[in-house]
């Protein structure tokens, strides 16, 4: 059993005195390659990480929900219907809640939202997933809380729609204009694989990554900047597509292809090309990364991390001085690739290494941190790791 497994349990008993029905766990992730392409329809490459949100949760006798959480003071207690009063939540606002509660009741609501009754629950939350560092803490909520639902209310939802409850909890319940690809990694991750998905239709393909037999690792570097999602340039960056979509006559970014960027250059203002041309060169990058990986492997796509990365920097500026020191510092120590992960404006970069480099790597991002002044990053290894599922 994890800590976070025993940390969930504790916290149920301590709030119901017994032990709960049923513990599911959801990971976070990281993305490989694809950042900002998920709400513009395009395409990604993440995988789910060891790191998981557990719920342990049990049924009440009356109709209302109660969740409390390892990382709050209290818990938050209300009934089934006045989930239909707190939610949505406008983009830009705050919830009427909580913002770590809003993610499991908005789960809740969102699954009575399509129709599902419901019965009251106690939910007790923890977990591993850093928060704040671009490994979706948030959708590994969504997910554990999810899964636990779809069982104790007997939904039967598959894994795809449960993604969809969770985006539409991120969306709607806390006000955060996210795309699905955190949902759908979080849900369907596997081992020693990454998840292709086109954001348009939700199809999905298991791509090998096969670091361990091959000697390589992916390192994530932790630069301790906090992001909020709902808040700031995130929705900038996303009404920025929407307007060079507009501009361009289609559905979304998806249907833009490099081709297609003097055209939109000679049409657009200067930002929101730039904004147009990552999302554009980062779907083909996405899709250029899935056929090297197939067919040479991951020691491969280094180059694609690096282009990737400068284009978050340059054209989407949505990277930091901390996310570019640990880039630039690990490429340097002789990373294969590395590039900020997550929606950016802080959180963590990966860089794919070889094992026997570990150290070096490591040591060499720390003593560039050092230098500048920023605080030390928090630097771990992780592996492509199983979905979301019941523990117990």
């Amino acid at each position: 059993m994890t800590i976070a497994q025993d940390a969930a349990r504790a916290l149920f008993t301590d709030l119901t005195g017994r032990t709960p029905d049923g513990v599911w766990s959801a990971p976070g992730r990281a993305n490989l390659i694809g950042e900002h392409t998920d709400y513009n329809d395009g395409f990604v490459l993440p995988f789910a990480i060891p790191h998981r949100t557990v719920a342990a949760v049990g049924v009440r006798g009356d109709s209302r929900i109660r969740v409390a959480s390892t990382f709050a003071d209290a818990p938050v207690d209300v009934s089934l219907d006045e989930l239909d009063e707190l939610f949505p939540t406008p983009i830009g606002t705050a919830p009427r809640v909580p913002e770590w509660a809003a993610y499991p009741l908005g789960v809740a609501w969102a699954l009575r939202q399509s129709g599902t009754a419901g019965i009251g629950l106690d939910i007790a939350i923890a977990s591993d997933v850093p928060v704040g560092a671009g490994l979706s803490s948030s959708a590994a909520i969504e997910g554990a809380t999810a899964s636990a639902l779809n069982d104790l209310w007997e939904t039967g939802l598959d894994g795809r729609a449960l993604a969809r409850i969770g985006r539409r909890a991120e969306n709607e319940a806390v006000g955060a204009p996210t795309g699905i690809m955190d949902q759908m990694a979080s849900m369907l991750g596997a081992p020693d694989a990454a998840i292709f998905l086109d954001c348009r239709s939700l199809e999905t393909e298991l791509v090998p990554l096969g670091m361990a037999e091959t000697g390589l690792a992916i390192l994530v570097i932790d630069t301790r900047v906090k992001h909020a999602h709902s808040t700031g340039g995130y929705g900038e960056r996303r009404a920025a597509c929407e307007r060079g979509a507009q501009i361009m006559g289609v559905e979304s970014l998806r249907d833009v292809t490099v081709d297609d960027l003097p055209r939109a250059q000679e049409l657009m203002d200067e930002v929101t090309f730039r904004r147009v041309r990552h999302v554009v060169t980062e779907n083909q990058r996405v899709l250029d990364t899935v056929g090297l990986l197939r067919a040479q492997g991951a020691r491969a796509i280094g180059d694609l991390l690096v282009a990737s990365h400068a284009s978050m920097r340059d054209d989407f500026e949505i990277s930091v001085p901390e996310l570019d020191t640990a880039v630039d510092a690990a490429l340097a120590a002789g990373a294969i690739g590395a590039r900020m992960t997550g929606g950016g404006f802080g959180g963590a970069a990966i860089a794919l290494i070889e094992q026997a480099a570990l150290e070096t790597v490591s040591d060499a991002v720390a003593a560039a941190f050092a230098e500048a002044g920023f605080i030390t990053p928090v630097m771990f290894t992780v592996t492509p790791s199983a979905g979301a599922h019941r523990d117990s």
